[in-house]
């Protein structure tokens, strides 16, 4: 009893923020389970009717009840806009789906500040709501406590329309089975529509009521869309209740944890997130890769290739010899050259950049190899393996520490620095790769989420190794080489990152395009097929998850030694998220395109933006939004290939499988 009396206020805090936390996890969990839309723009949602009751209250019934009309209804639009911006992509899956929404929300969230203000806007209640109430001998704030009936009485009236009505009963068919539903008259599209306009509706709804405890303010929609997406994971989407029992258990883990367990309170949400996760992907057989007819085998594919080449070359001897033009002529003929121009482009204009730039520029230039190598990791992991991956920021998070460690220990040589890294960066795949490499789809998605934000956790509480939240900085410049002196000027550093770039970018596409790379190719074309034939899939995921967290720890240094300094924004999720769009937007199965994607990207935050400060967001995101739109098989799909396109890029399905 003394325990909880001591206790009692924070616990009572938790439930109160459970409870807002469950009003828009419901919208989210309705976006996702019911209309099939992975929205991470649903904090903004929150933000939208967050900022619009701030603006309207004014300390009357009257402005509150104005404001929660007003922030609602201004919610329920953003969603139907929604709702119409998804529309195009229904076929493309969840990953399509999760780079366009995250780009809303760059965008949205740019506009709410500059609208705004940027600084946290002050939400005044009713008089008789801001007062104190007495609570088992403990004084405590009145809305709150309005606020938990509130949202008890909702929680209600949402399982009685989803369960009892004809409303409810039209959005289930619609998730369960749309021609059904629109045999019965129903267009699936507009219970679509209605379906996201509900969701954002309680988001606004949440934003509004929950003004008064969580102000609005940057970095409040990113929060709230994290937590709300751990109360969806834990509760499952079957049940609003289940839902609402997990927001209450994440509202008292944030609130009665850090007052009892502070120490462990910021690991517990993500590791409940993933051990969930990792338990249900255990207990059910991995989802075997969609296939689509014969053709889609890529085992079946070389083997036709090898037979066609063979067939060729057969005629060919028969054929009468002309003259020889030899091997360089014979190069010269083939589809060789083709493959080759591209990277020899490449090459050139990677070492002609320091004669061309500003030092400025330079160091962008050698930012991007270093992001770059993070996009190639991902697109080894999204493209060949078929594991769509938010968490490549964790291996690409040690390999970066590793190196600033390293060369404050007075370990300052560049080659040493890369290969200690990148092996730390191995062993850290290795012990996360089984809890991945079993799951498909946007369970992938989720746990790799969960794998990074437990990393971001761990950074910014072993500050020892870290330096927390100041980051690190001042350890000594790195060596290109032995007995050589310390790297300092921006010219030096780009040529050093060049070269690992093109060393690290040459191995792995010696290694995609060796038989190992079909075989990983295959995994991912025709899993079942593969299984059925004896092969090891669950190794060769594993090779590859390890492999790609090796590129990702090189990528990570060689952004310590180019920038010189390292902060946990560095390494965090909007870097986890430019990764994915920078695949997105070369080509998934494209390395090349990778890099150009991580250039593009660098190009758009860093020196486009420099010439419309505070805008950087708004620009990314709508560089998210085009990518998403105007390349849906990114740079690669533009090319042709021996007469015919590009292969189409793999994408997460609504059923959670990834087609090739």
């Amino acid at each position: 009893m003394d325990l909880l009396d001591a206790h009692l206020v924070p616990a009572v805090d938790g439930v109160a923020y459970g409870l807002l936390l469950f009003v828009v996890a419901a919208g989210l969990s309705l976006a996702f389970g019911t209309a099939g839309v992975l929205n991470l723009s649903h904090g903004m949602l929150y933000a939208i009717g967050a900022y619009t009751g701030a603006e309207l209250s004014d300390g009357t019934w009257g402005g509150l009840a104005l404001g929660l009309a007003a922030g609602t209804a201004a919610a329920a639009l953003a969603g139907a806009g929604l709702s119409a911006a998804t529309v195009p992509l229904a076929r493309r899956g969840h990953l399509a789906q999760a780079l366009l929404t995250f780009g809303i929300a760059l965008v949205g969230g740019d506009l709410l500040i500059q609208f705004f203000g940027a600084d946290e806007l002050p939400v005044r209640v009713p008089g008789a709501l801001d007062s104190s109430v007495h609570l088992l001998g403990h004084r405590y704030p009145a809305y709150r406590l309005c606020f938990i009936a509130m949202a008890v009485v909702l929680a209600a009236f949402g399982t009685w329309v989803l369960t009892r009505t004809r409303v409810g009963a039209a959005v289930r068919a619609s998730a369960d089975d749309p021609q059904m539903l629109a045999a019965t008259g129903r267009n699936p599209r507009a219970v679509h529509t209605g379906v996201l306009a509900a969701a954002g509706a309680l988001a606004g709804a949440a934003g509004v009521l929950g003004a008064p405890i969580i102000g609005p303010g940057p970095g409040t929609s990113e929060n709230v869309l994290m937590l709300s997406l751990v109360v969806v994971v834990l509760g499952g989407l079957r049940s609003l209740w289940a839902t609402f029992a997990a927001a209450v258990a994440v509202g008292e883990v944030q609130t009665l944890g850090v007052s009892v367990l502070p120490d462990l309170a910021p690991y517990l949400l993500f590791a409940a997130m993933a051990a969930v996760l990792v338990f249900r992907s255990r207990f059910t057989e991995p989802e075997a890769h969609e296939e689509r007819g014969p053709s889609s085998d890529p085992v079946s594919r070389l083997r036709r290739l090898l037979a066609a080449r063979w067939e060729n070359r057969s005629r060919a001897a028969a054929a009468p010899a002309p003259a020889a033009p030899g091997r360089l002529g014979a190069w010269l003929h083939s589809a060789g050259w083709r493959q080759a121009v591209p990277l020899l482009v490449l090459l050139a204009v990677l070492f002609a950049l320091p004669g061309m730039l500003d030092s400025y520029s330079i160091s962008l230039a050698g930012s991007a190899l270093a992001l770059g190598l993070l996009a190639v990791s991902v697109t080894v992991l999204t493209g060949y393996a078929g594991l769509p991956t938010l968490g490549q920021t964790a291996p690409f998070a040690v390999g970066a520490y590793a190196t600033a460690n390293l060369a404050d220990a007075g370990w300052t040589v560049g080659p040493v620095q890369i290969v200690l890294s990148a092996l730390a960066a191995a062993v850290f795949s290795a012990l996360t790769g089984p809890a991945v490499i079993r799951a498909r789809g946007t369970t992938v998605l989720m746990i790799t989420l969960a794998v990074g934000e437990l990393t971001s956790a761990v950074i910014n509480q072993v500050k020892s190794v870290t330096g927390g939240a100041d980051g690190l900085v001042g350890f000594p410049a790195t060596q290109a080489l032995w007995g050589g002196e310390g790297m300092t000027g921006e010219r030096e550093l780009y040529v050093y990152a060049a070269v690992v770039a093109v060393v690290a970018v040459a191995l792995t596409l010696t290694v995609l395009r060796s038989p190992a790379g079909k075989l990983l190719t295959g995994t991912r074309g025709a899993e079942a097929r593969m299984r059925a034939s004896g092969h090891p899939v669950g190794r060769y995921l594993l090779v590859a998850h390890i492999c790609a967290g090796a590129l990702a720890g090189v990528g990570g240094s060689l952004m310590v030694t180019v920038q010189q300094y390292l902060s946990p924004a560095d390494v965090g999720f909007e870097i986890a998220a430019f990764a994915l769009l920078a695949v997105v937007i070369g080509g998934t199965t494209s390395v090349i395109g990778a890099l150009l994607g991580a250039g593009l990207i660098v190009f758009t935050r860093d020196w486009v933006a420099g010439s419309w400060p505070g805008h950087g967001p708004l620009l990314l995101g709508a560089l998210f939004i085009a990518a998403v739109y105007l390349l849906p098989r990114g740079l690669a799909g533009l090319r042709t290939v021996v007469g015919r396109p590009a292969p189409a890029a793999p994408t997460v399905s609504p059923a959670g499988k990834v087609s090739p």
